[in-house]
């Protein structure tokens, strides 16, 4: 499904490791792309990748970085992929304030007509059975409740006219070049819960996605990205290490209850037509 004014410029803010994987595809069919990091540094590596891109700092906190933003580069495109990460692992619990933010300069400046948010499935953290996009979540853990708000906000920006249109992508566990499976556990740390399932998406797979989501007609909504392979970690981190002849794993007392939470991918293929190229990550490694 395609638009009737196919996308023409897209920023991508928090351009990292699946953001510049989309950057390029997107120069790849000559659509523009204006991307942002939080420091000069990586900006200059993307710069190097012929990807234009300035330096984005969030969240903001005087009126004048206010004004700033508004006025930011990345939301005269046509199209917005929110691709910052939550940091939750850091001890940040700012990231719906910072997707607030980004939505209201959008809005501000009147230029974007589409926003993509790239969630996680930890929102779905606490649940401990089959969840999809109309699963009811478990406020009960903080990071759930500050994904969920950040995931309305953007939904929110649809709202205001027929021709604005917003999309959440929850992705599961990223995998692909440079992230491979087999080397996750190298430091010697001990993997939990060795019964649970994987919920995984390898990078190309959510890059198509989000090219998908920028190009469907489909109504605003949630999606999930993730792989139809949802076999115990035991049995994956085990297979990743020996396809790169490394050390099998060691893993934590077994006695741990695992969580037995498998994300469901249907509604990508259904709703979007969406065939996976890594549909089985244990062929991939």
């Amino acid at each position: 499904m395609t638009q009737e004014k196919p996308i023409n410029n897209v920023g991508i803010i928090g351009c990292g490791w699946l953001g510049t994987a989309v950057a390029k595809a997107l120069l790849v069919d000559n659509i523009n792309v204006f991307a942002t990091r939080s420091t000069i540094d990586n900006v200059a590596v993307l710069a190097e990748l012929g990807i234009n891109a300035e330096a984005l700092l969030l969240p903001v906190t005087t009126p004048k970085s206010v004004e700033q933003l508004n006025q930011h580069r990345v939301f005269e495109q046509q199209s917005l992929v929110i691709a910052i990460t939550p940091q939750f692992k850091q001890g940040r619990s700012d990231y719906g304030e910072k997707v607030a933010q980004l939505v209201n300069a959008a809005k501000h400046q009147g230029h974007v007509k589409r926003i993509i948010l790239l969630s996680s499935s930890a929102v779905y953290n606490g649940l401990n059975q089959e969840v999809n996009e109309d699963t009811c979540l478990d406020f009960s853990a903080d990071k759930v409740q500050i994904l969920h708000e950040a995931e309305k906000v953007v939904l929110d920006f649809a709202q205001e006219s027929q021709s604005k249109k917003a999309y959440v992508l929850r992705l599961a566990g990223l995998v692909g070049p440079n992230r491979h499976p087999g080397k996750f556990l190298l430091s010697g740390r001990m993997l939990k819960s060795p019964e649970a399932p994987v919920n995984l998406i390898h990078q190309q797979d959510a890059q198509k996605l989000i090219l998908e989501l920028l190009n469907t007609n489909v109504s605003t909504g949630i999606f999930n990205g993730v792989s139809q392979t949802h076999v115990n970690k035991k049995t994956y981190y085990q297979a990743a290490a020996k396809s790169l002849s490394l050390p099998e794993p060691q893993f934590c007392d077994a006695e741990e209850i695992s969580t037995m939470r498998i994300v469901n991918g249907d509604k990508v293929q259904q709703v979007l037509s969406y065939q996976f190229v890594y549909p089985d990550l244990l062929t991939w490694l």
